[in-house]
């Protein structure tokens, strides 16, 4: 696996076309850690996971896939080692979540790799909803289709290329529609394959806690704050969190040693 993989912003111009600056982004993203964006609503986040993604241009400034313009990679050979899980995870059509599932094998429908029939089932296993693969994704609870969202994106990016290339996964607030026990369970499988299996994981959350538990590096978007950038626990302190948030907390140690933060509900500092 090729953990010298990187996604670089260059001097990036965060903001939807004619609109305001929302951020300047200078950083250099590394595969084999999982990177969370964090801000508050309206800093920038989405809009800046979109253009790392490339469906969105810049304002100023470049995004480079192992130093080359993300135009300057082809499509077909970008979808088989890069997946993308959106915010809007609606299906137009009626499909079972199984065929949603092998969607993301559809890059590799030239190249199938070993045990190719095997993958999306594999995949739904890993993220727990194999019970419904034959159920219509439209009928399944804003949870149950995140995860099988969830696995289409593993899916696509199952096995490593045959040239070596890093994996990356880049997923908008992944967890937003899932319950307590799934969120944990989908943060500790992003680090697992971000960890074991070298791939780049960069996600969107807003829950400060979860960064705190499972992510590597934070990339802290604050609005009149600024751009902040680097591992988690040096980043994410209670001083920033005043700072961009406007909430005071209490550092934590919980019983398995990870820092996790109480929030001052008034959001006033706390003592």
């Amino acid at each position: 696996m090729n953990t010298a993989s990187s996604i670089e912003c260059r001097n990036l111009g965060v903001g939807v076309a004619q609109g305001p600056r929302l951020a300047t982004v200078d950083v250099q993203i590394q595969a084999g850690r999982f990177t969370a964006i964090l801000g508050p609503n309206g800093a920038g986040k989405s809009t800046l996971l979109s253009m790392l993604v490339g469906e969105r241009a810049p304002q100023s400034g470049r995004v480079l896939l192992d130093g080359l313009e993300l135009h300057g990679h082809a499509v077909v050979q970008l979808a088989r080692r890069r997946a993308v899980m959106p915010q809007d995870c609606s299906v137009a059509f009626d499909f079972t979540a199984q065929e949603v599932v092998e969607l993301g094998r559809y890059p590799h429908r030239h190249q199938p790799g070993a045990e190719e029939a095997q993958i999306p089932a594999q995949a739904m296993a890993l993220t727990g909803v194999e019970h419904l693969a034959q159920r219509s994704i439209n009928t399944l609870s804003g949870g149950e289709r995140a995860r099988a969202h969830l696995a289409r994106a593993l899916a696509q990016i199952w096995q490593p290329p045959a040239d070596g290339a890093a994996r990356w996964l880049l997923l908008d607030e992944p967890t937003a529609a899932l319950d307590l026990a799934h969120q944990h369970h989908a943060m500790r499988l992003l680090r697992q394959w971000a960890r074991q299996q070298g791939a780049g994981v960069v996600a969107v959350i807003h829950d400060l806690n979860l960064a705190l538990r499972y992510a590597d590096d934070v990339l802290v978007l604050g609005g009149a704050a600024g751009v902040h950038w680097g591992p988690v626990s040096q980043v994410l302190q209670p001083a920033l969190v005043q700072q961009v948030w406007g909430m005071g907390c209490d550092a934590v140690q919980s019983s398995d040693g990870a820092l996790q933060y109480i929030f001052v509900a008034d959001g006033a500092m706390a003592a």
